[in-house]
C-alpha cells in the first residue's frame, strides 16, 4: 500500500515523498482514513512506529480548506490544538507539522515552559490555525487571554498515559472545558491502561480503536541485554563498556535528576566526552544537549525519564539503563528511542541484586526471559543469586506485621509496653511513716522557725523637678511679664 490509496492530497503526497517515506506503516495506514472520515480515534502502536504522521497528515488535510495567504489575524484562528506532555515531544510535533504542511498556507507554533512568554504571545497574535502546546504553559496563555479556542475543529492527546503519570490531566480536563463540544477528537500513546480507557471514555464519541500491536510491547527489533553488576562498580562498568564496545552514541538513564548530572560529570572525569538533560536544565541547555548528541558531538547524553518521551533521533544504535526504572512500562518507552522504523537497536541495562524484582517485572511484561551476561571483574555479589521470591516473601511478612492488631498503647514500629504478666495482682505503694512528728493528715502549719519577717517597703525616691521644653517641642508656655 501507497499513500496515495491513503486519500491524501497531491500537496501532502509531495511533502511525504520529499521527506523519504514511500510506504505508509501500519497504525497509518489504519488512522489515516478513519480520520479523514471526521471520527474520534484511540490510538496505539509500539513506540517508533509513525504515530505522530498517522494523525498529522489527516489533520493538516482537514484543514486545507481554510488555507489562505492573507495577513489579517481573523483570518488565521485557533482550528486544532495538540497537547503533548513534554516540551520535547511538542518540538517534534511542531516539526512534523512544519515537514508535512509545508505546500499548505497553514500557519503553526509550538507553546511550552522554560522560556519568555512574549514572543509565543507575538505569533498568537498574529494569528495561528495549529497550536501544539504543553498543557501547563498553555494554561498560563489562557490565563493571560493571548489564545482564543472558539473555532477549535480537531483536538489531540498525544502520550495521554505520560500526562496521566505526570499528573497533567486536571490542567488537560480544564483545557477541554474550554473548547466547542462539536469537534474531533484524537488520543494517541504508545501504552494503554484502564485509567485511559476511563478517561478516553469520557473526552471521545464513539472512538474507532486502532491497536496494531499488544499493548505496551516493545519493538522486535530491539535487543536486551543485561549485565549484573554491584551497585559501587556500576560507574566504573559504564566507563569500561562505552571505552571497550566504542559505543559512539547511547543514550543513558537514570532515575534521579542529580544523578543524571552526577554521572555525566563522573564519565567527562574519566575523559568520555558526555552531557545530561533533565527536568532542572533551562530550554536552552536541553535544546543545545540534544543537539551536540544528534550531531555525533557528544558521543554519551544522560537523561531521566523527561527524555523518554518523544526524543526522535536517527538511528540511535544503543539505549543503557543504568537504573531499571520502577514500572515495566517506563522500560518499553526508554528503549523505544532506538530500533525505530525497522531498524536494529540494542537496550543494555545494569542490574544490581536490589533491582532484581523490577527485572522480573520487565521479563513478565516482555513475555520472555532477558539474556544475562557477566562482565569479567565486575561480577555482582553473592546477594544476587537469591531467589527473588524469598525476598518478596519476606516484604510480605514485614508488611502482614505491621499490619497485624496491636496492644492498646503499642505505637507502630515499636515493641509493646513491658508490664506484669496477665492475672498478676498490681501492689499498691503503701503511705511514708511519719518523720519527726509530722502528721499527714492534718492539714499543713508553718512551723515559727519558718516564719520570715516581711522586708519594709523602701522609702520613695525624692520628685525631680522636671526641666522644661521649649514651647515648640510641646514644653511649657513662657510667661508674660
Amino acid at each position: 500500500m501507497s499513500f496515495s490509496e491513503l486519500g491524501l492530497m497531491p500537496e501532502l503526497l509531495k511533502a511525504v515523498a520529499e521527506a523519504g517515506y514511500t510506504e505508509p506503516t501500519p497504525i497509518q495506514a489504519q488512522a489515516i482514513p478513519i480520520v479523514l472520515a471526521g471520527k474520534d480515534v484511540m490510538g496505539g502502536a509500539q513506540t517508533g512506529t509513525g504515530k505522530t504522521a498517522g494523525f498529522t497528515l489527516p489533520m493538516l488535510q482537514r484543514l486545507a480548506r481554510h488555507a489562505n495567504a492573507s495577513p489579517s489575524p481573523a483570518r488565521h484562528p485557533v482550528r486544532a490544538l495538540i497537547l503533548t506532555p513534554t516540551r520535547e515531544l511538542a518540538m517534534q510535533v511542531h516539526q512534523s507539522v512544519l515537514t508535512y504542511g509545508k505546500h499548505l498556507q497553514l500557519r503553526s507554533v509550538v507553546i511550552y515552559g522554560g522560556v519568555d512568554m512574549r514572543a509565543q504571545i507575538e505569533e498568537l497574535r498574529l494569528g495561528r490555525e495549529i497550536v501544539v502546546a504543553t498543557p501547563g504553559r498553555l494554561l498560563d496563555h489562557v490565563e493571560q487571554r493571548t489564545v482564543n479556542f472558539g473555532a477549535v475543529e480537531v483536538l489531540v492527546l498525544d502520550e495521554a498515559d505520560r500526562m496521566l503519570d505526570m499528573g497533567f490531566i486536571p490542567d488537560v480536563k480544564r483545557i477541554l472545558a474550554l473548547l466547542p463540544r462539536e469537534r474531533q477528537s484524537l488520543l494517541f500513546s504508545a501504552t494503554f491502561s484502564e485509567e485511559i480507557r476511563k478517561l478516553a471514555d469520557s473526552m471521545l464519541r464513539n472512538p474507532q480503536l486502532i491497536e496494531v500491536a499488544r499493548r505496551n510491547a516493545a519493538a522486535e527489533t530491539v535487543t536486551h541485554l543485561v549485565h549484573p553488576v554491584s551497585q559501587e562498580l556500576k560507574r566504573q562498568l559504564l566507563a569500561h563498556l562505552i571505552r571497550s564496545q566504542d559505543l559512539r552514541q547511547a543514550l543513558v538513564f537514570v532515575a534521579t535528576k542529580f544523578g543524571a548530572s552526577r554521572l555525566a560529570h563522573y564519565l567527562v572525569r574519566q575523559g568520555i566526552e558526555a552531557d545530561a538533560i533533565h527536568g532542572d536544565k533551562s530550554q536552552q541547555q536541553r535544546t543545545e544537549a540534544l543537539a551536540a548528541f544528534k550531531s555525533g558531538k557528544v558521543p554519551i547524553l544522560v537523561a531521566t525519564d523527561v527524555a523518554a518521551r518523544g526524543l526522535d533521533i536517527e538511528d540511535l544504535p544503543y539505549v543503557i539503563n543504568f537504573e531499571l526504572p520502577h514500572t515495566p512500562e517506563d522500560y518499553i518507552h526508554r528503549i523505544g528511542r532506538t530500533g525505530r522504523a525497522g531498524k536494529e537497536g540494542k537496550a543494555i541495562s545494569l542490574v544490581c541484586a536490589e533491582e532484581r524484582a523490577r527485572l522480573a517485572d520487565i521479563e513478565k511484561l516482555l513475555k520472555r526471559p532477558v539474556e544475562q551476561e557477566t562482565v569479567a571483574g565486575f561480577e555482582p555479589g553473592a546477594e544476587f543469586q537469591g531467589p527473588i521470591e524469598s525476598r518478596k516473601r519476606a516484604r510480605a511478612g514485614r508488611r502482614d506485621a505491621a499490619t497485624m492488631p496491636q496492644p492498646r498503647g503499642t505505637k507502630p514500629g515499636r515493641e509493646p509496653r513491658r508490664g506484669p504478666p496477665a492475672g498478676a495482682v498490681r501492689s499498691v505503694p503503701s503511705r511514708p511513716a511519719a518523720v519527726s512528728g509530722f502528721d499527714w493528715r492534718k492539714p499543713y502549719e508553718p512551723s515559727p522557725e519558718s516564719f520570715v519577717e516581711p522586708a519594709l517597703p523602701s522609702p520613695p525616691r525624692p520628685h525631680k523637678p522636671q526641666r522644661q521644653i521649649a514651647a515648640l517641642l510641646g514644653g511649657l508656655a513662657k510667661k508674660v511679664e
